[in-house]
């Protein structure tokens, strides 16, 4: 049994597979088990969580598998000395080679002891703490600070609108509760400067629950190329997996992966998104959810006021990225597109003057392009102008 001298400690366990969540859970004397589906998650977690002892991540994940996400925890310096150890049902040489070719603290595969990894991650921690371990000093990151102009900017701006647009929001909170019942303001989860997760404020415009009737409308997808064509698809259940289906029991066709409680291989989870979500940005002409007040509010803006709360905050900033709901975010991780994220969050920013309200003539592509370019060379003047450029197209002609 694990030093009774050795305190209870928080441990971050990112995955989802049973035998070893199980194994943690069994000895709730040694630990305190947080846990994250997907690396998303866990940054955000990281973030306000400083007591976290170590993480401990699954190698197959959907999105960024383990190793990519300890690569990304040292860039971004998010808890970079604490413990990040990997751990797999299976074993794999390769996977093991690549872990510790990668630096990961420690790797276990096959089983799982709770008593031992207790005792190694006190061990590691002492290292650590002996050692001094850091981060390489001369390793720069690109993480986004807001100058301190942009800040004031902000800060004058929001609490200005709000002070004046008070009387406005006021009668429109009015007229949607008199509409239909529910709350006036609507909040969701965002993810937005370095993949923070923070609370999104609208005004709601859409009627009690508009977001369980999204996999119904899928196919009206502006932002799918065939999006008119297709049908919509029914939620693949695991079994479905045609590949699997040709091989013995117990056999997969791809790595498995343990998402929302149950069991995929990678080749169908992957499958099943594409399926559930053509793309990753929704927009619907002529959404159905769209009450009557709130289609007057979409189309003059009105129900984007109560972000100004957000940037009054620190959450936004007036201009910057459109900060993302945490599926169109998960699906963004990749080099490629992670960019956009480097960069300032906000009410407006480069792609909404570019092409909003012009008939939805934009592409996934060129919007995340547009902003991967804004994180790259957003300045205090370019934000002025394009706080200009944005004035006509608030009212914009298409119910989007």
């Amino acid at each position: 049994m694990a030093d009774k001298s050795f305190q209870k400690i928080s441990v971050l366990y990112i995955g989802g597979y049973p035998g070893f969540l199980e194994q943690l859970k069994q000895y709730p004397e040694l630990f305190e088990v947080l846990i994250a589906e997907n690396g998303l998650i866990a940054m955000g977690q990281l973030k306000e969580r400083e007591e976290i002892a170590a993480v401990i991540s699954e190698v197959y994940l959907p999105g960024m598998n383990g190793i990519d996400i300890a690569s990304m925890l040292k860039a971004k310096n998010i808890h970079a000395t604490t413990p990040f150890i990997l751990v797999s049902p299976e074993i794999d040489p390769k996977i093991r080679e690549r872990a510790f070719a990668a630096r990961i603290s420690d790797y276990y595969e096959g089983e799982l002891s709770a008593e031992k990894l207790f005792q190694r991650i006190h061990y590691l921690t002492m290292m650590n703490e002996y050692f001094k371990i850091s981060r390489d000093s001369n390793e720069e990151t690109r993480e986004y600070k807001i100058p301190w102009n942009k800040r004031l900017f902000d800060i004058v701006v929001s609490l200005g609108a709000l002070l004046v647009l008070s009387p406005l929001l006021i009668l429109v909170a009015i007229a949607i509760r008199l509409e239909s019942k529910g709350k006036v303001f609507y909040m969701s989860k965002r993810v937005g400067t370095g993949y923070r997760i923070f609370d999104f404020y609208k005004l709601r415009s859409m009627r009690v629950g508009a977001d369980a009737a999204l996999k119904d409308l899928k196919h009206l997808n502006q932002y799918s190329a065939a999006g008119s064509q297709k049908e919509t698809v029914a939620e693949p259940t695991p079994s479905e997996c045609p590949r699997c289906a040709l091989l013995p029991e117990g056999e997969t066709c791809s790595q498995v992966l343990y998402t929302e409680g149950r069991k995929i291989c990678e080749y169908w989870y992957f499958e099943s998104k594409k399926e559930k979500a053509t793309s990753t940005f929704i927009k619907i002409k002529d959404d159905p959810r769209v009450t009557k007040v709130g289609k007057f509010i979409r189309n003059t803006s009105i129900d984007e006021l109560p972000q100004l709360i957000n940037v009054l905050k620190g959450d936004m900033s007036i201009v910057g990225n459109r900060p993302l709901p945490l599926y169109e975010a998960e699906m963004l991780t990749s080099d490629d597109w992670s960019e956009r994220f480097m960069g300032p969050a906000g009410i407006t920013g480069l792609w909404q003057v570019e092409k909003r309200g012009k008939k939805g003539e934009m592409s996934e592509e060129e919007r995340k392009a547009l902003d991967n370019q804004y994180a790259r060379t957003y300045s205090f003047w370019g934000d002025i102008k394009l706080i200009l450029k944005t004035i006509p197209a608030l009212f914009q002609k298409e119910n989007v």
